[in-house]
């Protein structure tokens, strides 16, 4: 499926942010309901999974020439 390049682009941030609103959501409801922990536990995961995206796009982009001459040295 192609993605024109800014929503590609933009998508980490998205996760980061539907994560801090889960977070936000969870925290409004308060602790003591079960369902919050719930919501503050996909948010962590929605923020991590967007800062995990975030991160590996920047390393490929970064290092990715090194890597491949790395690893033909290898051979």
């Amino acid at each position: 499926m192609w993605l024109p390049t800014p929503v590609y682009e933009r998508i980490p941030q998205f996760w980061f942010l539907m994560g801090l609103l889960f977070i936000a959501n969870g925290l409004y409801l308060g602790i003591d309901l079960t369902i919050s922990l719930g919501y503050i536990a996909a948010g962590l995961l929605c923020c991590a999974f967007g800062a995990g995206v975030m991160i590996v796009r920047k390393r490929h982009r970064d290092g990715g020439s090194s890597n491949t001459e790395s690893t033909a040295l290898l051979k």
